[in-house]
């Protein structure tokens, strides 16, 4: 087992069939007493249509605004679906307390923001899940890059 984890970053897409990956990531949590940043990452398209996005919302408070709103929304939505997964699967003992969870959305390649946010934490480990099975790659691309990149322990998880 991992010794002083105080720091778990769970990176998600936010598709279904990924509450192994964060049912792992909770069971560590209660294990260690430590606290869950649970991270969605935003895909750009390009780097070209980020910087357009940019200069536009630059241009924009109107733009910049529903740009900012819509990430909102989105943590909101991982806060609702961490409460409907925390009232669903866990007993009373394993429920999450309000001060060790933290929801955060970022946008821009989803290997190297999952990599940035868990040097901005410190995160003790990184638990993301994998859809690739056998027959297939033996781990998605965001899963391969994150583990073969990361100074940190990356549990990864089969969904």
């Amino acid at each position: 087992m991992l010794s002083g984890v105080k720091r778990i970053l769970y990176a998600s897409d936010l598709q279904g069939g990924s509450r192994p990956a964060f049912r792992a990531a909770v069971s560590l949590c209660g294990h260690y007493q430590s606290h869950i940043t649970y991270l969605h990452v935003i895909e750009s398209p390009s780097r070209q249509a980020d910087r357009l996005a940019q200069q536009l919302m630059a241009q924009d408070p109107l733009l910049q605004d529903l740009h900012d709103d819509s990430l909102v929304a989105v943590r909101e939505q991982i806060l609702a679906r961490v409460e409907d997964f925390c009232a669903a699967e866990l007993e009373i003992d394993e429920q999450l307390q309000v001060d060790q969870l933290v929801a955060r959305v970022e946008e821009g390649r989803a290997w190297q923001e999952i990599l940035r946010v868990a040097d901005e934490i410190k995160a003790s480990v990184i638990v993301i899940g994998t859809r690739h099975g056998l027959g297939k790659k033996l781990l998605g691309s965001t899963a391969a890059k994150v583990m073969e990149h990361s100074v940190r322990p990356v549990l990864i998880v089969p969904l």
